[in-house]
């Protein structure tokens, strides 16, 4: 449990297909890894397409938006013991999609800020995301069919979608 009550947060990456890339999809909060996994396919995968999901706890992502990037590029690398893996996401396009991080590399380096430098394109986007690959759990590939199929077959609907009926009032009694 965090300090306010809650159970550990941990940020959800959901891949819709086997030709697309990981994507951040939000957040579910859990006990442990197992607990985090099926919360987040509970939430995240009952309808839309789902093929693979990784979960990392939010201790183990290192966000920075843009106006952070000039700063931790400018600052001094932290050496590791050894060199750490993450996994790179980016947030490209300041339009409202579900999914605003998207998986775009690897690197290997000796801290958060040597990672940074070695993932960001010479064109700043608009935030980073970067993951301890060390920390990050997965869905198996060959639980994928048991596990996202069973959703293949129900429609996923918009709100706007479902009717709203409004009974009319008689005549008279408006506000009662």
């Amino acid at each position: 449990m965090t300090a306010d009550g809650q159970l550990p947060r941990w940020e959800v990456f959901k891949q819709d297909s086997s030709n697309k890339a990981h994507a951040a999809v939000g957040s579910v909060h859990a006990a442990d890894a197992e607990h985090a996994l099926l919360m987040a396919r509970s939430v995240f995968a009952r309808r839309p397409s789902a093929v693979s999901m990784w979960l990392a706890p939010q201790w183990a992502v290192h966000e920075y938006t843009r106006e952070q990037l000039a700063e931790a590029l400018a600052a001094p690398g932290q050496q590791l013991a050894a060199p750490a893996h993450y996994l790179v996401f980016l947030k490209t396009s300041d339009r409202r999609t579900m999914a605003a991080y998207e998986h775009r590399g690897e690197v290997i380096a000796s801290g958060a800020n040597d990672a940074l430098r070695a993932a960001v394109p010479a064109e700043l986007p608009l935030g980073v995301w970067l993951v301890e690959a060390t920390a990050v759990i997965a869905t198996d590939p060959a639980d994928a069919e048991p596990w996202f199929a069973p959703a293949t077959d129900k429609r996923y609907k918009q709100q706007s979608e479902y009717a709203v009926s409004v009974k009319p009032q008689p005549a008279g009694r408006e506000g009662s």
